[in-house]
């Protein structure tokens, strides 16, 4: 589910995070030159994956006009239509402006290792499966970790497509002790250790306490299991109530998530003669046999009939993840145990429990295979082509209420079968959500990579050389007051900032998150006049990158997300670099704030011209016709008389005539500063860029490219 800012664009399909239907909120990017204060409606947007499959292979080559989807009782008009094929679809790139697969078509596989009711030996036998599993997915799948013990779920990594980070949380189990925690607030790093490929050095002994961990861990796991076998079936069966709870509420967590979603349930299983009564033939006999006799103090109701309580939370449960468009495919990981482990066998078999979850979702069980990846084959051959419908349902009300959805394919063959989700969940208001919800939506924004939003926002990023491998990346947020502080209530603003650094990849190499208190009855007055600008750096390897930046007010819900490219080079070897052109600001425009991060090396302030420092604009506001300062930053110039030459270009890339840069003086060193003024040609209010070309004594040309727009003259 999205909900947009009108104007609507029928047949526009963004992209989402998790679940058969979009259940994340998003708005669409709103161009510079349009984010102007105006009032705004909203339309949601309900997108539907969809998998039409015949004789077990994926139908092809439908349109758009081949489907029926009826909300409720109602049928209603497709208003957008994608189809996406992982068998000629590349990985999702994650720079702006190019085409990705959109987050609601993709897969998302959450790999979720039962601790509970399964043998240590055998959880960390099934790492190596899982990791075999992973291995065999398109590289546009997201996937996330998670653990369930006697605390509930744990979410140890949230969906991503970062297969290092996948591989250290399958590897760790998401266990503090055995995992180099990071404060990612949105679940999309495990550890940092592999974060960088130069990270080499002290692995032997990193592998030695980790390995010292492991033993560790095993031991009080296989303490705590044993503890649970040899428990009465009283308390046996409250443990079931537990897990049942516990995971019907991760199947409420998957309903926020956008896309097709499947649980790989890595587990034992519990004993299900607990809750359906004795399967054996010969008890069954004997009971009855009682019962008929008149002994009834020999009948055990319990082992004759079943808990029907119990059956029934297993039950809604199930019908959690049905609505959830979530279903499992449990993997019995009993037989994945070393042959020495397998006299150490549980009470009870767990099959028939692991069956009834996978079956009760429309999944498969999965036994006696140390070949996962091959024994899911089918499943992924299957649903390697997505349709993505999406429509705008009318009346909806924002109060979290789940709506019957069907969807239908005209004038296929008999034994076409389409495979969507039964129904999905209105929005809910932000206020309503609760503090997962939140952090799924907020990373599921952040792994789409797409540019939404109705907080107005600009953000500027580039690389500057320091001591070490890595370069400095300074980020400027610059954070439209009034839209920020929209409908906020009180005397506080709580407003959340998120920075994160990906390659084409959907790797993460670094990030910055920072919640914000601001007194609005001392700084109100300021970001209502101009607004919020926050300072930040990510620490980055030579690479091209997506610099992804979000804002949130804390209250309220509201929020952008903005995207911008960054290419670090390797300064001693690639050559004469020139940074994007910097427009010095006059102090005192905004509400400025600094980014706190642990441990963070000092290093020196890289905006400064004349030996004095200034702020540069994220997205600079010119007049027509008057000079502003221009600070330019070149590295591996060649010595000697350096020209500047400038371009003005429309949002469109045509070159507009007219404008002037003035070289006012040069700064020798590594880089070469440069002082400049730029004078705009007369142009219409809009968005612009400015590509400034250096060149240097020896003729050679070198250029970059700075966004900045023209405002409406009062």
């Amino acid at each position: 589910m999205r909900t947009c800012t009108n104007p609507w664009r029928p047949g526009a399909l963004a992209a989402g995070l998790a679940a058969g239907l979009v259940l994340g909120i998003a708005v669409p990017a709103i161009p510079a030159a349009a984010q102007t204060f105006t009032e705004t409606t909203q339309v949601v947007v309900v997108e539907v994956p969809v998998q039409v499959v015949r004789d077990g292979q994926p139908v092809r080559g439908l349109t758009v006009n081949d489907f029926e989807v009826t909300d409720g009782r109602k049928k209603v008009p497709i208003t957008g239509f994608e189809v996406l094929d992982l068998t000629t679809t590349e990985a999702a790139p994650a720079a702006p402006g190019q085409e990705a697969v959109p987050l609601t078509g993709r897969r998302h596989f959450l790999v979720l290792f039962d601790l509970a009711f399964s043998d240590p030996k055998a959880i960390f036998q099934a790492r190596k499966a899982a990791q075999e599993m992973v291995g065999s997915l398109h590289p546009s799948d997201l996937v996330a970790v998670a653990t369930y013990n006697n605390k509930g779920p744990q979410i140890a990594l949230g969906f991503t497509s970062d297969r290092r980070q996948i591989a250290a949380a399958i590897e760790t189990l998401g266990l503090p002790e055995l995992s180099d925690r990071t404060p990612d607030p949105l679940r999309l790093l495990v550890t940092d250790a592999l974060a960088g490929s130069t990270r080499a050095q002290g692995m032997p002994a990193q592998k030695e306490v980790k390995e010292a961990n492991q033993e560790a861990v095993i031991e009080n796991m296989e303490q705590l299991f044993a503890e649970s076998q040899r428990a009465d079936a009283s308390a046996q069966k409250a443990n079931i109530a537990a897990f049942t709870q516990s995971i019907a509420a991760l199947a409420r967590m998957m309903a926020a998530v956008d896309g097709r979603k499947y649980v790989v349930y890595l587990s034992e299983g519990f004993n299900s003669e607990l809750l359906q009564g004795s399967q054996d033939t010969a008890v069954q006999q004997a009971q009855a046999e009682s019962a008929i006799s008149g002994e009834i103090y020999n009948v055990d109701s319990e082992l004759r009939m079943g808990d029907t309580k119990s059956l029934n939370q297993i039950e809604k449960m199930l019908d959690e993840f049905r609505r959830a468009d979530c279903t499992i495919q449990a993997v019995d990981i009993g037989g994945l145990r070393v042959k020495s482990d397998l006299g150490n066998s549980r009470v009870g078999s767990g099959k028939d429990s692991l069956l009834q979850i996978a079956k009760g979702t429309g999944g498969e069980l999965f036994e006696n295979t140390n070949n996962l990846a091959g024994a899911m084959g089918e499943l992924l051959e299957r649903t390697s082509v997505t349709y993505v419908l999406s429509f705008q349902p009318e009346g909806l009300k924002w109060d979290g209420s789940y709506r019957r959805l069907k969807v239908e394919v005209k004038g296929q063959p008999r034994g076409t079968r389409v495979v969507s989700r039964p129904g999905y969940y209105a929005p809910k208001p932000y206020t309503a959500q609760n503090p997962i919800e939140k952090m799924m939506d907020a990373a599921s924004q952040m792994v789409s990579g797409e540019e939404s939003g109705s907080v107005k926002m600009s953000v500027l990023a580039a690389p500057f050389q320091v001591a070490g491998d890595k370069a400095y990346v300074p980020i400027f947020l610059e954070i439209d007051g009034p839209s920020l502080l929209a409908d906020t209530t009180g005397t506080a603003l709580p407003a959340d900032i998120y920075i994160y650094a990906m390659d084409s990849g959907g790797a993460v190499h670094d990030f910055v998150a920072q919640s914000l208190g601001l007194d609005i009855a001392k700084a109100g007055a300021q970001l209502r006049q101009s607004g919020l600008k926050f300072f930040g750096h990510v620490d980055l390897y030579p690479g091209d990158y997506s610099i992804r930046v979000m804002v949130r007010n804390g209250a309220t819900g509201a929020s952008s997300m903005r995207v911008v490219p960054v290419r670090v080079p390797s300064f001693a070897e690639a050559g004469p670099f020139v940074l994007p052109a910097f427009f010095p600001e006059t102090p005192g425009k905004w509400l400025i704030i600094k980014g706190t991060r642990d441990g963070e090396a000092q290093v020196p302030y890289p905006f400064m011209q004349d030996q004095q420092p200034y702020i540069p604009a994220a997205k600079a506001a010119l007049a027509a016709g008057q000079d502003v300062p221009v600070s330019l930053v070149a590295y591996n110039l060649e010595k000697g008389d350096v020209k500047a030459q400038a371009k003005v270009l429309a949002a469109d890339g045509k070159e507009v005539p007219g404008g002037a840069l003035k070289l006012l003086g040069a700064e020798a060193g590594s880089p070469m500063r440069l002082k400049a003024s730029f004078k705009p040609p007369a142009l219409p209010p809009g968005e612009y860029r400015l590509q400034v070309t250096l060149v240097d004594a020896k003729g050679g040309s070198h250029s970059s490219t700075t966004a900045f727009v023209v405002g409406k003259t009062s």
